[in-house]
């Protein structure tokens, strides 16, 4: 299954968050067994990340630090290099890559590099309120 990243919006968009084009048939939920950890009860920030990744660290704080301070938000960070075929099944091309993930484990925005604080609680907010919809 390869995830669409079709369009984007809003202030996420700026920061380069893309949003997939939902349609009924390509709808992918990753569970907690993939994640390797529980999901939020609202929202999850997955984090793919790789050994050697300055920017991982960098991001492994950052979305710890949101996943704090938003309830119901958890954060989990995955080795790319322990875990290929998802990485593949994802499209995972570099690190660090995060997806946000909504309380039914949809993928909802993904990007690419070290994000900036204000626009990962900006994608997490889209997720949270509904306002991902395609």
């Amino acid at each position: 299954m390869v995830l669409r990243t079709d369009r984007t919006s809003g202030a996420a968009a700026a920061a380069g968050w893309r949003t997939r084009v939902r349609g009924a048939d390509d709808v992918r939920r990753l569970t907690a067994a993939e994640l390797g950890g529980e999901p939020g009860e609202r929202a999850t920030l997955v984090q793919f990340s790789s050994a050697f990744c300055a920017p991982c660290r960098a991001t492994r704080r950052t979305l710890a630090e949101v996943a704090r301070m938003v309830p119901g938000v958890a954060h989990v960070e995955i080795d790319a290099e322990a875990r290929l075929e998802l990485v593949r099944e994802l499209g995972i091309v570099k690190t660090p890559t995060v997806l946000v993930l909504d309380a039914d484990g949809a993928v909802v925005r993904r990007a690419q590099g070290q994000p900036r604080r204000a626009d990962v609680i900006a994608a997490l907010g889209e997720a949270v309120d509904g306002r991902h919809d395609g």
